[in-house]
């Protein structure tokens, strides 16, 4: 049998943890609910708590924000409740992961659900 990476053994153990069988993002294109491996971190957006961003087709004098709330679950099966904000790097375990994009753009003309939303995340730090 072939020896696991660190950051693999880190996700099987984790899964095995939280009872999770689903696959594992990548840290890209991630939906609200699915767990994803940013990095080292395995992390879970469960809320957007906010999305003010101006719309694609409308001028505005504020580009807005979203903030988004996040579960990091830990190796040991525990999980902690934390808060990002786009483009803003959060401290978490010995680093920092920011929340760079979130789609889609969001419009005048259509009123975003939940499950529309997609992220994508960085993890810098040395897990």
């Amino acid at each position: 049998m072939a020896a696991l990476s660190l950051g693999t053994a880190f996700a099987l153990s984790a899964c095995a943890a939280t009872g999770g069988a689903t696959a594992l993002s990548d840290g890209s294109n991630v939906a609200l609910g699915q767990r994803a491996m940013v990095d080292g971190p395995i992390v879970q957006p469960v809320e957007v708590l906010e999305d003010s961003r101006c719309p694609m087709n409308a001028r505005c004098v504020w580009a807005g924000r979203v903030r988004v709330k996040m579960i990091w679950w830990r190796g040991n099966g525990e999980k902690q409740v934390f808060e990002v904000t786009l483009g803003e790097a959060t401290p978490l375990a010995d680093g920092a992961i920011r929340l760079e994009s979130v789609r889609p753009e969001k419009r005048t003309d259509v009123t975003l659900s939940p499950q529309d939303y997609r992220f994508s995340f960085r993890f810098d730090g040395g897990i």
